[in-house]
């Protein structure tokens, strides 16, 4: 009869805890969801680091907020999914800063060549300081709140011909992304820029269409591209820069302490990113110096005399586009470039 009583009672705690937790679980239900979509694949690093922010955001508001990711454009194109934050389809994007030129030109600053520093520490200063702030405040006219730049990776050069200084640039064909300022970049050293959509990239080169293209060495592993290229220069001469980016009325929604929680979640989250970054780059180089290409690393002096030789034009097409809104990005730009050091 005891014995029987005893599991009586323990049957009875083990429904309380269950009942407990049930209770629990209905409290913790968030109250502000947030659809976070992107383009990269669930195992890169920009997703990756996703969910290390999200975790934390749940826990430090104790759950009422809670980021729903969709990776690898589950939430439509790049367009799709600006235009989605930005109208209130979904609450929040982190996007490259290359797919939002279009509706903000003044982000197209990153498409100028050698912008960021290579010291990452004086980089993630410029991201931080009064130059940051002003690119990330021009967003607020667009009906979305950028809360933050994270790196992601910075672009190298390949070509089927050499590459072994400035003037081997003279006579070659390179793509770009559709942008001016990357075809002012390349113009500037003598070589020309067409604009080819990603997806049709491997067989321009394979086919003579370009000769080279510029691109992170991840991509450049991933899509295999030293099958049809013979010289990689590591140049590190593009930023490529994401925007995390949330739709400004959900945003205002917020209580200011969740707001607080998110911002230093996706700050603390840069770090985090480009470890992965990293990592992806390394194991990226060591596929491509397995295909036996021509491997050359720009030093200090080169990439002073790349920058000189491809930056003004580079920032003369930017004006161009941005007028004095962008002639004060590039004062706040030398200014603070100033002050590392770096000019």
């Amino acid at each position: 009869m005891i014995v029987s009583r005893l599991m009586g009672s323990t049957v009875l705690v083990a429904a309380l805890a269950l009942c407990a937790g049930w209770v629990s679980e209905a409290q913790a239900a968030p109250k502000y969801i947030a659809k976070v979509g992107h383009l990269e694949a669930a195992t890169q690093p920009r997703h990756r680091t996703l969910e290390q922010v999200a975790a934390v955001v749940k826990e430090k508001t104790k759950g009422e907020v809670e980021f729903q990711l969709f990776p690898a454009s589950q939430l439509g194109t790049a367009r799709q999914m600006i235009e989605g934050t930005q109208f209130g389809s979904e609450e929040a994007t982190v996007m490259p800063a290359a797919f939002l030129g279009g509706f903000n030109p003044l982000v197209s600053v990153f498409d100028i060549p050698f912008v960021l520093p290579e010291d990452a520490e004086k980089a993630n200063a410029l991201r931080s300081g009064p130059f940051g702030k002003y690119i990330l405040d021009s967003f607020s006219s667009k009906g979305m709140t950028a809360l933050t730049l994270w790196p992601n990776g910075r672009k190298s050069v390949t070509s089927n011909k050499p590459l072994t200084g400035l003037e081997s640039f003279k006579g070659q064909k390179f793509r770009v992304m559709d942008s001016k300022i990357l075809i002012e970049q390349f113009s500037a050293v003598g070589a020309s820029a067409i604009a080819i959509p990603f997806g049709e990239l491997y067989t321009a080169l394979q086919t003579g269409v370009v000769d080279g293209q510029e691109n992170p060495l991840d991509t450049i592993a991933t899509m295999k591209y030293m099958e049809v290229q013979k010289n990689l220069v590591l140049s590190n001469h593009g930023a490529m820069e994401d925007v995390v980016l949330f739709n400004t009325a959900w945003w205002n929604s917020l209580p200011a302490q969740h707001r607080t929680v998110i911002m230093d979640a996706f700050v603390a989250g840069r770090p985090v990113i480009e470890k992965f970054k990293a990592q992806a780059v390394e194991e990226a180089l060591q596929k491509i110096k397995a295909t036996g290409a021509t491997i050359r690393t720009l030093g200090d002096q080169e990439r002073k005399e790349w920058r000189k030789a491809m930056g003004p034009a580079a920032e003369a097409a930017y004006v161009a586009r941005t007028g004095d809104e962008g002639k004060k990005a590039l004062e706040i730009y030398h200014a603070e470039m100033k002050r590392l050091g770096e000019e």
